[in-house]
């Protein structure tokens, strides 16, 4: 309980601060999506801003130097996804590390004959549980300036951290509040999922990324994309996808201003 007044007294304070005028220009310049939002809702937007950039350890990779544009950028697109959401900030995401561009991830994988294979794979982006958001600067900034309409990567990435709040990791589903909204979440996301799968492996391409097929989580992820940058295709061709969505975040992008 006392730790929990001291973080909202800490948290009091660096709201209580003016929103520097140089961070607006940023998401001016970087970030599409603000000037779609209401007055409150901006409002709302530079508050949890100005927790997240102090409150996160920041660290840049291959010589990048993390400066001020680098996290309001960042943290702009992570916190559009609890904007509309009052008890879930990311706190559990202590560190955010920044690469200039795609980056090689090592992995380690053992062969049906017991043979240890060390392999590497270009990535843009990781999420770990308790551990780093992993971005590559270069696309955080195209998704950030809607440079590739439809694909964001702070969004991806982000919806997976909200996906493993849940207690279970990387299942497709999020923390949700009552028994009846988890058995509509499964009712509608289930077979949306088995339907791209279906239409993918026909070479039909839809608003839902195909890279939704690779499982659940992934699904959950491109779909959350879908629903901030292209709100009313999705809700067109997914209408109970886009309604599920919506209760969930809180939020309606139809509405916002074009």
């Amino acid at each position: 309980m006392f730790l929990k007044w001291l973080r909202r007294r800490r948290r009091m304070q660096i709201i209580a601060q003016a929103f520097p005028e140089e961070w607006n220009a940023i998401l001016r310049a970087n970030v599409f999506h603000d000037q779609r939002l209401s007055d409150g809702q901006r409002a709302r937007l530079r508050e949890l801003i100005q927790v997240f950039v102090a409150e996160k350890n920041w660290e840049g990779c291959n010589g990048f130097a993390v400066t001020d544009e680098v996290k309001v950028t960042i943290a702009a697109q992570a916190c559009f996804l609890v904007l509309g959401l009052q008890d879930a900030n990311f706190d559990h995401v202590l560190s955010i590390l920044v690469y200039p561009d795609s980056y090689v991830a090592q992995t380690v994988e053992t062969t049906r004959a017991g043979v240890v294979v060390e392999r590497g794979h270009a990535r843009l982006g990781e999420a770990w549980w308790r551990g780093p958001v992993i971005l590559s600067w270069s696309d955080v900034l195209a998704g950030g300036r809607r440079e590739s309409p439809g694909r964001n990567l702070v969004f991806h990435e982000f919806a997976h951290q909200l996906d493993m709040m849940n207690g279970r990791m990387l299942d497709g589903t999020p923390p949700l509040e009552t028994k009846e909204k988890l058995q509509r979440w499964v009712g509608v996301l289930e077979p949306a999922y088995h339907r791209l799968v279906e239409e993918c492996r026909l070479g039909l391409r839809g608003v839902i990324d195909c890279y939704g097929t690779t499982n659940v989580a992934e699904f959950f992820a491109v779909v959350t994309e879908s629903f901030f940058e292209h709100p009313q295709s999705l809700n067109n061709d997914h209408p109970l996808v886009y309604e599920v969505l919506r209760d969930y975040f809180r939020l309606d992008p139809i509405t916002w201003r074009d």
